[in-house]
């Protein structure tokens, strides 16, 4: 059986600073390939650290930042207490998307109000 040390109760949407923690978390190429390996399911401080090369303790850091970012959550595996367990919470990860996927769908709009605008001013000068 698992416990979770920390739980991480999101809404849909991120607040301004969940937004800063979560980009500043992925800022860093050790926390950014540490979520792709966890993309692929719960894994032990150790396993994380052996798969980026990094000593523990200096894995530890990364795995504190992407847990206070709300990215990531630990465990605590009740039949030995001193090992942890990581794993995305997927909540989180996806109010980061949708909150990219509002963005990108604002720059679609625009792109596809300046185009028209472009295609009628053209229209105009050819005349």
């Amino acid at each position: 059986m698992v416990h979770a040390a920390a739980s991480h109760a999101r809404s849909r949407r991120l607040s301004g600073g969940d937004l800063n923690r979560a980009f500043a978390a992925l800022a860093d190429p050790t926390r950014r390939a540490a979520v792709e390996i966890l993309r692929g399911g719960p894994r032990r401080a150790g396993e994380l650290a052996d798969a980026l090369g990094s000593s523990p303790a200096g894995l530890s850091r990364h795995l504190r930042v992407l847990r206070e970012s709300g990215l990531v959550a630990e465990e605590v595996l009740e039949t030995d207490a001193r090992v942890r367990l990581y794993r995305l919470e997927r909540e989180q990860l996806e109010s980061l998307r949708t909150w990219l996927e509002d963005v990108g769908a604002f720059f679609g709009d625009q792109l596809v109000s300046f185009k028209a605008h472009a295609e009628r001013t053209r229209s105009r000068r050819a005349r």
